[in-house]
C-alpha cells in the first residue's frame, strides 16, 4: 500500500484532559486542510461491522472517530489521478485521534475494530440533498476494489 492518496489530509488531533474531562478540537475553519462547511454528522458502527463502499463526486468527507476505534480504507480509482489504484488504511479512535479528510472521487468505508460500538463525526463540505444525493455505492467485497476486510496478520 501507497502512504498517501492524492488529495488526502490528515490531521492528528490534541486531546486536552483535566479533572472534569477533556476536550478535542476536530476541524476548525482556519485549519490548512479546512475546505468548506455543509453539515455535520454522527453515525454508529457496530463491533465487526463494515461501512463500505462509498463515493461522491462533489463533496470531499472529514472523518473523525470520537468512541471505539474503526479501520477506515480509501480506494484512489479516479481516473488520471496520480494515486489511482492505491489503497489506504487508517486506524482512527480512541488510540489514535485522527481527522481524515477524503476527497471527492475517492471510495472509502470502514470497520468498527473496537470492543464497542464506535462514533463517527462527518463534517462533508456540502449539506446532503434528499433529492438528489451525491452517494455513490458498491458492495464492501466488490471485485472492483482490491481490499479484503479481513485482518491482515503482518
Amino acid at each position: 500500500m501507497a502512504d498517501d492518496i492524492d488529495g488526502v489530509w490528515v490531521k492528528r488531533l490534541a486531546v486536552h484532559p483535566d479533572e472534569r474531562g477533556r476536550l478535542m478540537e476536530i476541524l476548525r475553519a482556519d485549519d490548512e486542510g479546512f475546505r468548506k462547511f455543509g453539515q455535520v454528522y454522527m453515525t454508529t458502527t457496530y463491533p465487526g461491522v463494515v461501512k463500505a463502499w462509498h463515493l461522491h463526486k462533489v463533496q470531499d468527507d472529514n472523518f473523525c472517530c470520537v468512541k471505539g476505534m474503526v479501520k477506515l480504507v480509501l480506494y484512489d480509482g479516479r481516473d488520471g489521478s496520480p494515486t489511482n489504484g492505491t489503497v489506504k488504511e487508517y486506524f482512527i479512535g480512541d488510540h489514535n485521534p485522527l481527522l481524515v479528510r477524503v476527497p471527492a472521487g475517492v471510495h472509502h468505508g470502514w470497520k468498527c475494530i473496537s470492543q464497542e460500538e464506535s462514533v463517527v463525526v462527518n463534517v462533508p463540505t456540502e449539506a446532503y440533498n434528499a433529492a438528489s444525493p451525491d452517494e455513490y455505492r458498491a458492495e464492501w467485497n466488490s471485485p472492483e476494489i482490491p481490499y479484503s476486510w479481513d485482518i491482515a496478520f503482518k
